[in-house]
């Protein structure tokens, strides 16, 4: 009977200690930007208004944590409404086609302290590829209606060419007048599932 006990006991602390905790995406504290050079000489922002997304982790400080994030490619805004549509055309996300973008963790783990290296594949216009972020862990806290919150800085590089986003014509000095590079910028706040 003590064997019994000892084992039950054993099964319960084992699925504790491993007991997934979910982690949704809290949009009205978090927001999406991207940064991408004009004309070599200035730089343009925009951001995508609607997304979501959700970490699962068995750990407390997210190391080995999964991620799902999705963008929902038609809520592009780069105030100005001409140049969203422009977006929003076959030469950049034909958003008709492909409405969403979406990224799959494969790996998040630590490298020292709050810093982790988060790895995964990034789908744009039905082209997947692999992409790195670094993410700065910004900690937990409880808000004022009791919430566990998570919040994270996510950052990363990822060339559009490679996911279709074509457009591009030559200036007079024989620049880009749209970069290849796109520089992600995400500021997310997670809250804990009850």
């Amino acid at each position: 009977m003590k064997k019994l006990v000892v084992l039950l006991a054993i099964a319960v602390i084992g699925s504790t200690l491993n007991a997934q905790t979910t982690w949704n995406v809290d949009p009205s504290h978090s927001n999406v930007r991207f940064t991408v050079s004009h004309l070599v000489i200035s730089e343009v922002e925009g951001s995508f208004r609607k997304f979501g997304g959700a970490i699962v982790t068995t750990n407390p400080d997210f190391t080995g944590a999964t991620v799902n994030f999705t963008i929902d490619v038609n809520s592009v805004n780069t105030d100005n409404e001409n140049r969203d549509k422009h977006l929003l055309g076959d030469d950049f996300f034909n958003a008709a086609k492909y409405p969403n973008m979406t990224f799959k963790s494969t790996s998040f783990k630590k490298i020292s302290g709050n810093k982790f290296e988060l790895d995964g594949n990034l789908t744009i216009r039905d082209v997947t590829k692999p992409i790195k972020f670094n993410v700065t862990y910004g900690g937990t806290a409880k808000d004022g209606y009791g919430n566990t919150k998570a919040g994270f800085k996510v950052t990363g590089i990822i060339d559009r060419f490679i996911y279709g986003l074509k457009w591009n014509s030559v200036t007079e000095a024989g620049g880009a007048t749209v970069g290849k590079d796109i520089t992600i910028d995400l500021k997310l706040e997670f809250a804990q599932a009850k």
